[in-house]
């Protein structure tokens, strides 16, 4: 695609990321958490796979690539979905789109713990201190008294960030120096974590299954826009712009996670939420404005990504923008 093409990916990136809780929202009227995020990895899965074959990319085979992009499936997609889907029954679709927004401060933290011969800097320091004060502010521990469900939902939202923070460590140690294909490994990594779902689903989740139109086009929206063309989106911005400019496309969700969950949903905002969602970004803009050293890795939305969920950007590193891995939901 031409340079001119590049903002409109980058535009169609962050509504994608950014809409994908509204459609796991409304997914969840008509599937099981477990369905939904079955349903999304499928769908996103087939996506790849005909962009791979249209392109003619090959896919890795070997023993070694094919597990450790296991491995990232794992943490980077049917975790961290698995646990933003069932939040989604729980708390507003605006609200776990804010606390996706904290992926890059998980990232950075994990980095922290995990690659010791990555020095942090006070800026790094700075903005994490000042990312999990914005955490705090949004969970908002003044009004969680005698309040159960919606704190463990909130809590299992920062868990699914945890893991995209531990994905992207483990893609840059091991993924990464593979030189593998971006699109070749998001296919890989979403498959592997559609098939065993596709395979144990139908039996071990007898959840009734409620297909309206909206719930039909919520997972589709999910599957193919969300976990499938975002991918490629993340790839093609990445190579025109750099991982650092298009990791920004990460302060951009949750303004529109929140916003469609007003506007469709009716969702109420408590002012505590936007107040802790800028304090978020501002501690990202901050982590990564620091100077000197090792730069930490940014999130990619696999499909949560991200997406999706949520939601994640690539790290942000040299070696990972060869083979880095879609966001989420993101």
């Amino acid at each position: 695609m031409s340079s001119r093409g590049v903002p409109w990916q980058f535009a169609a990136l962050a509504l994608a990321w950014g809409s994908s809780f509204l459609f796991m929202k409304v997914g969840l009227a008509g599937l099981s958490p477990v369905q939904l995020v079955t349903a999304r990895m499928a769908l996103g899965a087939l996506a790849l796979l005909v962009l791979v074959v249209v392109r003619r990319v090959p896919l890795p085979r070997s023993a070694r690539a094919l597990a450790h992009i296991g491995v990232v499936s794992l943490f980077l997609c049917v975790l961290p979905f698995l646990l933003f889907a069932w939040a989604g029954e729980r708390i507003n679709s605006g609200l776990s789109s804010i606390f996706n927004a904290t992926t890059p401060l998980m990232t950075l933290l994990i980095t922290l713990v995990a690659l010791r011969a990555e020095r942090p800097h006070r800026g790094q320091l700075a903005g994490l201190g000042l990312g999990l004060a914005g955490v705090l502010v949004v969970l908002a521990p003044w009004q969680l008294t005698g309040v159960t469900g919606g704190i463990t939902a909130q809590l299992a939202c920062l868990a699914a960030t945890a893991s995209y923070g531990l994905a992207f460590v483990y893609l840059r140690r091991f993924v990464s120096p593979l030189g593998l294909p971006a699109i070749a490994v998001a296919t890989v990594q979403v498959g592997l974590g559609a098939v065993p779902l596709l395979a144990t689903v139908p039996f071990l989740d007898p959840h009734p299954v409620t297909l309206t139109p909206a719930v039909v086009l919520s997972v589709l929206g999910l599957g193919v826009f969300g976990t499938g063309l975002a991918y490629v989106w993340n790839t093609g911005i990445v190579a025109a712009w750099g991982a650092a400019v298009a990791s920004s496309v990460t302060y951009l969700t949750p303004v529109i996670g929140v916003a469609l969950g007003a506007v469709v949903l009716g969702e109420a905002i408590t002012w505590n939420q936007p107040a802790g969602a800028v304090l978020v970004v501002a501690g990202i803009v901050l982590s990564r404005g620091a100077k000197g050293g090792s730069r930490p890795p940014a999130p990619a939305r696999t499909p949560a990504a991200s997406t999706a969920g949520a939601t994640p950007t690539r790290p942000t590193v040299r070696r990972a923008d060869r083979a880095g891995a879609p966001a989420r939901d993101r």
